[in-house]
């Protein structure tokens, strides 16, 4: 008889993580299922130490205390990390040598959401060894229960210094506004203020998992209402804000206006790239053209690459690169840093940045090419039709002669710019962007994604809303 077998909700195991609603396809029962399993997987490989994290969330205690009962009935030893940044567990398993991670994150998500982001022998754990995890758990394929054990690490104050120590700015004092958004970062970015020259104001810096002043995703204008209002009101040099476990962030200029996180991958881009010149730099396929032209002027290799965290962290193993963003917001420094995606990291290299910089942030923003785009465009579409309409409409291009790249669904190149469909890996979704040097450009981008769109029989999305 099988001792111990589970299922996970069919909508749970994604493609970078595991998540759910709390309470309706994600529970205890499951954390521990991923304690056990993961476990296991840590244990046959030979491992024998997992270290866990959690964010600010209402239901994470639990979902922690159930996770950490799985890992020890395992028999591995639990480095229970505690409270904090998805970042800093990253940390705390690449300064502990652990050989397995599991934090305990809904990220970006709604408040009743929650799950589990993985790394396994230093790798980012995703795509087949996600669905590898949720097989062994419904067979049951566990190692014999045994008891492990567990130690609390306080890694709070090594993180700090760790982050403070990569501090490289100039005589320059600069004014700076951080909107914590409640999340996960708020006594780790409370503690770093206090290690990084400048006049400091924080917004919402209590941890508080209901996310009252608004929506943790940095992403979206909206929820950097009051950072940009507050910037402008006292006169900052910049702000920063943080999604709910600090892995993404999102950047304002001293005039509160938004810097997109491909316009601020030029400018670290031209950072590092000073020294270390004709390296690589990777984004995301939905940045903009004028990111990798920017990055090949500036003397580096520019890379374009698939979306996600997960992918990309393993392509900069590949091919060495030192700096890596995505329009998410997840920035990657292998150039002095752990190549893992850290926005409180990524905050300091960029007030380094600025405190050396002879101009304004805005002045810098405004000096690169303009272009005009839609939004990023995400439009409902079945988990079990996404893929195969981006089949149909690469085939199609390709029988046509299309410019295209089909690293991650497919992004055409015309005289007028480009445009890109994509299936999203997370949702029942498909995900557009068109980007021209002028609107007449990008109204005809717009038509020649929807006779796409239309030819594979889906509605084309709503265009409305604002770009850069």
């Amino acid at each position: 008889m099988v001792a111990f077998a589970h299922g996970f909700d069919s909508t749970s195991l994604r493609e970078y993580d595991i998540r759910g609603i709390v309470g309706k396809t994600l529970h205890p029962r499951d954390a521990y299922a991923i304690g056990r399993t993961f476990g296991s997987m840590v244990a046959r490989g030979g491992g024998r130490t997992v270290a866990v994290g959690y964010d600010g969330r209402l239901s994470s205690p639990e979902l922690e205390a159930a996770l950490v009962g799985g890992a020890v009935a395992s028999g591995v030893e639990v480095l229970r990390v505690g409270l904090g940044p998805t970042p800093m567990l990253y940390f705390a398993s690449t300064v502990l040598d652990a050989d397995g991670a599991i934090m305990v994150t809904g990220s970006h998500n709604p408040p009743d959401h929650n799950g589990f982001k993985m790394i396994l022998a230093g790798q980012p754990f995703f795509g087949p060894r996600i669905r590898e995890l949720g097989d062994l758990a419904a067979r049951g394929d566990v190692v014999p229960e045994r008891a492990g054990s567990v130690r609390d690490v306080d890694i709070r104050q090594a993180y700090v210094a760790r982050l403070a120590q990569d501090w490289d700015g100039g005589a320059r004092r600069l004014k700076i506004v951080w909107d914590n958004g409640n999340g996960a970062a708020g006594e780790v970015l409370a503690k770093l203020v206090r290690q990084i020259p400048g006049e400091h104001t924080i917004l919402n810096g209590a941890i508080d998992g209901r996310f009252p002043a608004h929506h943790p995703d940095p992403t979206i204008p909206r929820n950097l209402a009051q950072l940009i209002a507050t910037v402008r009101d006292t006169g900052a040099d910049i702000g920063i804000a943080f999604d709910g476990d600090a892995d993404r962030i999102g950047v304002v200029d001293d005039r509160g206006e938004i810097l997109w996180s491909d316009q601020l991958l030029v400018l670290l881009a031209r950072d590092v790239l000073r020294a270390r010149p004709g390296s690589t730099v990777i984004a995301d396929v939905k940045a903009s053209q004028v990111l990798f032209g920017e990055v090949g002027m500036a003397g580096g290799q520019p890379l374009m690459w698939r979306s996600g965290h997960s992918p990309i962290k393993s392509r900069m193993v590949e091919t060495g690169a030192p700096l890596a963003g995505e329009m998410s917001g997840h920035f990657f420094f292998a150039d002095r840093w752990f190549g893992f995606d850290d926005a409180l990291y990524a905050a300091v290299r960029v007030l380094g940045m600025l405190a050396r910089m002879e101009t304004t942030l805005s002045a810098a923003r405004e000096a690169l090419p303009r272009m005009v785009s839609t939004p990023e465009l995400r439009f409902d579409c079945p988990d079990a039709r996404k893929f195969l309409v981006i089949e149909d409409v690469a085939a199609r291009l390709a029988e046509e002669g299309a410019d295209m790249s089909t690293i991650d669904g497919v992004r055409v190149n015309s005289a007028d710019g480009w445009w890109l469909l994509r299936a999203s890996n997370t949702q029942a979704m498909l995900v557009a962007r068109a980007e021209s040097a002028t609107q007449e450009g990008l109204e005809r981008l717009k038509a020649a994604l929807t006779a796409q769109l239309e030819r594979a029989g889906v509605a084309a999305p709503d265009f409305a809303g604002e770009g850069h």
